[in-house]
């Protein structure tokens, strides 16, 4: 044992500036990873489903297997990440999502298609939970909020592996095109794990905080992160501190907050083109690029998200982002005009692309990979609760009606941001 803990010890928070910068940029590497394999195998979803013959119900059963191996995976990776650390955890996630997404070509009927789709979505769920984790370590070390940056990457990727996938679709074969993300990911994972696997967590500087008050305003709101006396290194094998029903409560509360905003990015992909081709009779053309513009502005919003919240602080990107994304999903989806409704998306990409990890990063500082895993799982859950919603409420009233539940939502993430913005930091 003591030769285990010795070994497991080795190059426990890096302590310069350079160790820091080559693990953020190991980090980022892996956040745009799990963007370009994850949007690579949807858009070859239609392929597959020819593939296999299924009906579009089987389909969409067998797509549950990815959201059900996420969710499960979600609630456990946690507990692993507190036992063997965020980087190894990552790693080993990161070779799984790589190997399972090129098993989809290889199934020839929807029930297997679900099968292989449970190990793709666990290792999904696994890597989402790990890297956060791991970043927001990152960020106490840094005390610098730059949580954002790496969902950037993440959103940068999904864009790169969606447009290159539209592009590969009619010269390469489902079983090509993702086994060129196999070998994409594993070389990724090889370089930027080597990293990982070299430096263990950064553990945050000692802050002079003792004669804050329990409810202080957030006045030094990149420096939110808990003194590294406060949070035990997984490297050294110490169990983490036991979290109150106080700070069980708040994580939740952060969990919602990343529910809100997931669902309205799930609703706009799966109803944002239905809406402006249906009821605005917009060009099929037009209408693609309702989602193109959502997810543009987002990716521009979270790459500047690190300055806003130098300037402004977390709480007030909740409540702005919040009050911002509800103003521009009402114009969205009651505008009378197409263009009006694609400004609406894009401001609504504005004001959401912050709220998320702000959430995930405030969960992760307040109960650590246990808190990422929890809230992560309520803001995944909130990414699948939102298409079928807006399906439902289409039918009882009008899809124009359902989509202004994503403006709601929005304004509930503004209300809950600026009613926990002193307990928050306490």
């Amino acid at each position: 044992m003591p030769n285990i803990n010795k070994t497991r010890t080795r190059n426990v928070a890096p302590d310069n500036g350079k160790d820091l910068t080559r693990l953020r940029i190991a980090l980022t590497a892996f956040f745009a990873l799990d963007g370009f394999v994850f949007a690579g195998w949807v858009v070859r979803i239609p392929a597959i489903k020819e593939q296999t013959g299924a009906s579009a119900s089987a389909l969409g059963l067998a797509l549950l297997g990815v959201s059900a191996g996420a969710v499960i995976t979600m609630t456990l990776t946690g507990r692993l990440c507190r036992r063997f650390g965020n980087h190894p955890v990552t790693v080993v996630c990161a070779v799984i999502l790589s190997l399972s997404v090129a098993l989809p070509p290889l199934t020839h009927s929807a029930a297997a298609l679900g099968a292989v789709l449970l190990v793709f979505g666990s290792a999904y769920g696994g890597i989402n939970v790990a890297f956060n984790s791991a970043a927001v370590d990152l960020v106490a070390a840094l005390r610098r909020p730059i949580m954002p940056s790496f969902h950037a990457a993440f959103s940068l990727g999904g864009m790169i592996g969606a447009g290159l996938g539209g592009l590969v679709a009619g010269s390469l074969s489902p079983t090509r095109h993702l086994l060129g993300l196999t070998f994409v990911g594993l070389l990724v994972t090889a370089v930027a794990g080597r990293v990982l696997m070299r430096e263990e967590a950064p553990a945050a500087p000692d802050r002079p905080r003792h004669g804050d008050a329990p409810g202080a305003p957030d006045r030094q709101h990149h420096g939110d992160a808990p003194r590294s006396s406060d949070r035990p290194r997984p490297s050294e094998g110490r169990e983490p501190r036991r979290t109150d029903s106080r700070t069980r409560v708040l994580v939740l509360v952060f969990g919602v907050i990343a529910l809100c905003t997931a669902y309205g990015e799930g609703a706009l992909a799966d109803w944002g083109a239905l809406h402006l081709e249906q009821d605005l009779q917009a060009h099929p053309g037009v209408a693609a690029a309702g989602y193109s513009c959502f997810a543009l502005t987002m990716t521009i919003g979270r790459l500047s998200g690190t300055a806003l919240l130098e300037r402004l602080g977390r709480t007030r990107i909740l409540v702005v982002g919040g009050a911002t994304a509800a103003a521009g999903m009402l114009l969205g989806s009651l505008a009378p005009s197409a263009w009006a409704a694609l400004l609406g998306f894009a401001v609504t990409g504005l004001g959401l692309a912050n709220i998320f990890p702000v959430a995930i990063e405030r969960a992760g500082t307040l109960a650590g990979p246990g808190g990422v895993a929890a809230a992560s799982t309520l803001g995944y859950g909130g990414m699948l609760l939102g298409p079928p919603a807006i399906g439902f409420m289409a039918d009882w009233f009008s899809l124009p009606t359902a989509l202004t539940s994503v403006a709601a939502l929005a304004a509930v993430a503004a209300v809950i941001g600026f009613t926990t913005r002193r307990v928050a930091v306490a």
